[in-house]
């Protein structure tokens, strides 16, 4: 089957409109009037992204989209209304699992990149699900390519991460778990601005929070995709640091998973050797100097010792 995007909003002219900007980038879209005409639309066609105003008469955007939930749990799930509320954001979020929550009205450029980025989640989750390697690779360095300081890096750190599980006598099954965690550990950014993600400057709070999330909305992405708990704990937990100082939980120490824990050496290591838009990549020296000074309060201090071992033997 074919994947469509499905807009459903009970004003004609918003559908018009929403055809005609897709139409511009070469995108063709479902349309549907009202939740028993998009549930239909669900029935028949394979729905990669849905998009739903919440105000609409019988059925409300909320409801459409908890029956979506059940109906088509892989699709991805946007709700717009023009009355933006606390509550109707956080209903969204907690009940029907939206991906993203938006208000009319929108800008053209922002939402061509909204469901841009939410069809590539769908066919991220898609891949995993299918057991496609190749697609899902493909996809990671796709979303590498939104910041090109990032290119190859998810690569990078499942190869450093898995030189310290083997050293550390890990089970294969773990050892896989590591590696398809590494490919994965960001891939929550989808959906996060390019201008956030290529930053020269310091973020603002709002965006400092975004960035913080996408550990969360990357583990939810495992979770959509069956993937293990093993796999959810590393993409969930590699931003914690060993003090209880990181994000988003504020684990410390042993409670960190420890498969975690590796990909976080390996991920600051490889973020430390390659250039960035604020500075110029450190030398191997300089970085296990770095990771040194991080034992114990940002690392784990015996997976920092065991990496640095491993990387000076590769140096001799």
């Amino acid at each position: 089957m074919q994947e469509h995007i499905l807009f459903v909003d009970d004003e004609e002219f918003i559908l018009d409109i929403a055809e005609s900007i897709f139409a511009e980038e070469g995108i063709e879209i479902l349309t549907a009037k009202n939740g028993e005409e998009a549930l239909e639309k669900v029935r028949n066609h394979e729905i990669a992204v849905l998009v739903s105003d919440n105000h609409m008469p019988g059925m409300m955007g909320l409801d459409l989209l908890s029956r979506v939930k059940i109906l088509s749990p892989d699709t991805v799930k946007i709700l717009m209304t023009g009355f933006a509320d606390l509550e109707t954001a956080i209903d969204a979020i907690n009940k029907v699992e939206v991906f993203r929550f938006i208000v009319k009205p929108w800008e053209n450029t922002q939402l061509v990149e909204l469901i841009k980025d939410a069809l590539k989640r769908y066919r991220l989750i898609k891949s995993i699900i299918k057991g496609d390697e190749s697609t899902m690779l493909s996809l990671v360095h796709a979303l590498e390519l939104k910041d090109p300081y990032t290119k190859g890096h998810s690569v990078r750190v499942a190869r450093y991460a898995l030189m310290i599980a083997e050293y550390m006598n890990l089970s294969k099954e773990n050892s896989s778990a590591i590696r398809n965690g590494s490919w994965l550990h960001d891939c929550g950014k989808i959906g996060v601005s390019e201008n956030i993600l290529n930053n020269e400057g310091p973020l603002d709070d709002a965006e400092i929070h975004i960035v913080r999330n996408h550990p969360m909305w990357g583990a939810e992405v495992a979770r959509q995709a069956r993937l293990s708990d093993v796999i959810v704990n590393i993409i969930l937990s590699h931003h914690e640091r060993y003090d209880g100082k990181g994000y988003p939980s504020g684990l410390k120490g042993d409670a960190i998973p420890v498969e975690a824990r590796i990909v976080a050496v390996a991920d600051i290591y490889d973020a430390l050797t390659t250039e960035r838009p604020y500075r110029k990549a450190y030398t191997v020296d300089k970085a296990l100097e770095m990771l040194i000074s991080m034992k114990g309060n940002v690392l784990d201090p015996d997976i920092v010792d065991i990496f640095s071992c491993l990387v000076k033997d590769i140096r001799q």
